[in-house]
């Protein structure tokens, strides 16, 4: 199975806000968001493991900034990392400034997909090789993060999470 760049998995979805999606602020809803970056995320997973995915968690989500009616956003997503079946999807989030056309950044999102066959069970995903300092970061960042999942659930021993310890160390 040959590895991947995460530019290969690379997805933009590009939407305006409607009235219909709006709360009494006149501001995206935030759920109107968390599904916008799921089927965006989701297209990004399934480029890099050309595999049906399904959504396995959602690790974080950052509401920095209000998205207003009638903006245009923009959500980028790329893997930043894949796993044995999984692959750490890592989003951000721009909306477009009406006047000088700028994007800002709004958001930014870490969902997890597990590549799985037509019967729902979980498959071999392709290597990640990322490419520039931020997917590297990126990359190095999301071991650590499922580590400390794996702890927190108690799936891993502290002792054996060798990328948490390094922080301390």
């Amino acid at each position: 199975m040959p590895s991947r760049t995460a530019s290969q998995s690379q997805t933009i979805a590009t939407d305006l806000v409607l009235p219909s999606e709006t709360n009494p602020l006149n501001n995206l809803f935030g759920g109107e968001l968390l599904a916008r970056m799921d089927k965006t995320a989701s297209i990004s997973a399934r480029r890099h493991s050309k595999r049906i995915v399904v959504t396995a968690s959602v690790n974080h989500v950052a509401f920095n900034r209000a998205i207003p009616l009638g903006s245009v956003v923009m959500i980028e997503a790329k893997v930043s990392r894949a796993f044995t079946s999984s692959m750490e999807v890592y989003m951000d989030v721009w909306v477009e400034d009406r006047e000088s056309g700028e994007c800002v950044k709004a958001n930014e999102a870490i969902y997890t997909f597990v590549a799985v066959n037509e019967t729902g069970h979980p498959v071999k995903v392709p290597e990640l090789i990322p490419e520039t300092e931020l997917e590297k970061q990126r990359f190095d960042a999301a071991l650590r993060r499922k580590q400390l999942s794996l702890v927190l659930a108690g799936k891993m021993k502290p002792s054996e999470a060798t990328e948490l310890k390094a922080l301390f160390v």
